[in-house]
Formats: C-alpha cells, sequence, structure tokens
C-alpha cells in the first residue's frame, strides 16, 4: 500500500459534511466551532442524557438553520455509530471514557468505550467509504518518556488502564488502515487545555480552588512535567491533518514542543489569576507510583513538515485566558471536591 506525499495546501471545508464524535465535550465542542467556521455541515454525535442537559453546543440547537445536527448516541452501540457516519465524507472520532484515576476503578468501562467503540467508528468509516477518518489518541500512550522531545516512533507504555485502552483503541484504528486501507490518520495531542476543560484536569482544578479563595492549593506529584497544549491549536491540527494525505495511515503528534512541572504549572495560574496561595501535596490525589508519567515533551516536527500546522498560543498567554473563563464559570466546579 503506498501513498503519495503532498504538500500542505489550503483544504475547503464548505459544504462538507462532517461528523464529530464527542462533540459536545472539551475538545470536540471546539472543533465543532472551528468547523462552523470554516462552513462544514456538521453532524455532532453526543452521548444520550435522559435529563436534556444541552452543554458546550447548546447556542446551535437555538437556531432552525443550525449547520450543526445533534445527534444523541453511544459509540458502543454499533448500529448507531453506522447510522451516524452515513452520509459524512470526514469522521472526527473524540468520544472516549478519559481521566486516569476512574481508569483504576472501572478498567472494563475504558475497553468498552474506548477499544470497542473505536472499532465500531472504523467499521462504520470503512462501510461508508469517508474521505477521511481522525482518531483521537492522547500523549499518555507514550508513558514517561524514554527519550526527549517524544517522536511518534517512541515505545508506547500503558502505565495506566486509561493509557492501555488508548493504546489499544489506536492500534484498532491502524489496523483499518493495513488490513482494509481505510483513510485513517492517528493523533496524538500533548495535555490540551483551555476554556471548557473539566476539573478533572489538573489546570482547570488548579483555577477553580484559587477563583474560590483557596489559601492552599491541593494537587498530587509536583515534579512531573508536561507540554501543554492550548485547545484551539489542537483544534486546528485536527483540521490540517484531516486534510494531509501524508498522514495516512500514520499517527502524529500535537504539541507544543515546550515542558513545564505541575509545581511551576501551579505558580504559574497563581499569577495568571492574581490569586495568592501556597501549594500543597494531597496524598489522595497521589498516583500509584508505577502509573505516575514523569515526562511528556512532543517532537511535533511531523505535524509541522507534513501539514503546515504551528501552535500560536503561548503558554502564559492561554492560561491567562483559562483563567478568565473558570473565574466566569465558577458554578461549574466543585473546587472543595477531588474529582477524579
Amino acid at each position: 500500500m503506498t501513498t503519495t506525499p503532498s504538500a500542505p495546501t489550503a483544504f475547503d471545508w464548505t459544504g462538507r459534511s462532517v461528523l464529530v464524535t464527542g462533540a459536545e465535550g472539551f475538545i470536540g465542542s471546539t472543533l465543532v466551532d472551528l468547523l462552523v467556521a470554516r462552513g462544514a455541515r456538521v453532524r455532532a454525535l453526543v452521548h444520550y442524557k435522559p435529563y436534556a442537559e444541552k452543554g458546550h453546543l447548546a447556542r446551535y440547537l437555538a437556531d432552525p438553520h443550525s449547520p450543526v445536527e445533534m445527534v444523541s448516541g453511544d459509540v458502543r452501540d454499533p448500529g448507531r455509530v453506522m447510522d451516524a457516519v452515513a452520509g459524512c465524507d470526514t469522521v472526527f472520532h473524540l468520544a472516549a471514557l478519559i481521566g486516569i484515576p476512574y481508569s483504576y476503578d472501572s478498567p472494563g468501562a475504558y475497553v468498552q468505550t474506548n477499544v470497542v467503540g473505536t472499532e465500531n467508528v472504523a467499521e462504520a468509516c470503512r462501510r461508508h467509504a469517508v474521505r477521511r477518518l481522525v482518531h483521537t489518541s492522547t500523549s499518555e500512550v507514550y508513558g514517561t518518556a524514554r527519550t526527549a522531545p517524544i517522536s511518534e516512533d517512541h515505545p508506547l507504555q500503558p502505565q495506566s488502564p486509561y493509557s492501555a485502552s488508548k493504546i489499544g483503541a489506536d492500534m484498532m484504528a491502524l489496523s483499518h488502515w493495513h488490513a482494509f486501507e481505510l483513510p485513517v490518520t492517528v493523533v496524538r495531542p500533548f495535555n490540551t487545555y483551555g476554556p471548557r476543560q473539566s476539573a478533572r484536569a489538573v489546570i482547570p482544578t488548579i483555577l477553580a480552588q484559587l477563583h474560590s479563595g483557596a489559601r492552599q492549593i491541593k494537587l498530587g506529584s509536583l515534579t512531573p512535567t508536561r507540554d501543554f497544549t492550548y485547545v484551539t491549536d489542537t483544534a486546528a491540527g485536527f483540521l490540517a491533518l484531516a486534510a494531509c494525505d501524508r498522514a495516512l495511515g500514520e499517527s502524529v503528534n500535537l504539541g507544543t514542543g515546550q515542558e513545564i512541572s505541575i509545581g511551576d504549572l501551579a505558580q504559574a495560574l497563581v499569577t495568571a489569576s492574581g490569586r495568592e496561595a501556597e501549594v500543597v501535596v494531597d496524598p489522595a490525589r497521589l498516583r500509584p507510583a508505577g502509573s505516575e508519567v514523569q515526562r511528556l515533551l512532543s517532537d511535533n516536527g511531523r505535524a509541522r513538515a507534513w501539514s503546515g500546522w504551528r501552535p500560536e498560543v503561548a503558554l502564559d498567554e492561554g492560561l491567562r485566558r483559562t483563567s478568565a473563563w473558570v473565574a466566569d464559570h465558577l458554578h461549574l466546579f466543585a473546587a472543595d471536591r477531588y474529582q477524579v
């Protein structure tokens, strides 16, 4: 199987039918907004909720001429996924069970949603002959960096049930490229952050505590380093790679190529928020010793060279934007409770 590499070119999303799974989520809803801005018609597959919460895509529901079609479902349901994919040019698969701490309690649920769900999406894309499937991975699949920066050739290390399930999902997606020539690209974002992120992630956890007036910021280990990428940069990377033929059958990192320790990040967030607080280690938030990923730092050369993608939002600016959003949406956070 061969492909002909092509130079990055402008890609016209106008009028294209696009499916986004996990569309109500943090990255998914940001991607939907970007696709709409580029002129696409978006089918948003969202997890069914009997209490009718509208989430981050609520504003599209009020418009009778909305470019976004909301479809409730579950990626574990192959029939529902098959129907959702029908008629779509491009599929962005973001639906996943996320969060490392909860994966210690319920690993089987991660296998069902992340691995089986990805198989359902890939099979539906094969049956409906989509132009491109973009599958969402995570930098957690690399585990603690053996070499840095981390390239796509770095060994995969399942240091948590969550990361193991994502490794399995990635391999399931790529197997459809090798076995069935499904046009798929695996995208590996590094520690995406920004507005709309839930309290299970470290940056909104810190900011919710700060804006609630806490004098002590409770965290897990302070020494691990991470490569934080602003959410609009991640979403732009998805679009760039969906248009990149060189990325077919490949995994591609999306990161800034810069790292910061969790301790230093906390201090930067204290500054960004304009608050005062000390940072303390909360034993309840520590991961098992063998599961803690000590260092993540991306090599983003493949994304840059193949698709022309570049991260644009510097960390200090991104932290200021995120701080302002959390302050305005503090009612969404339970700052006094540890959210796994």
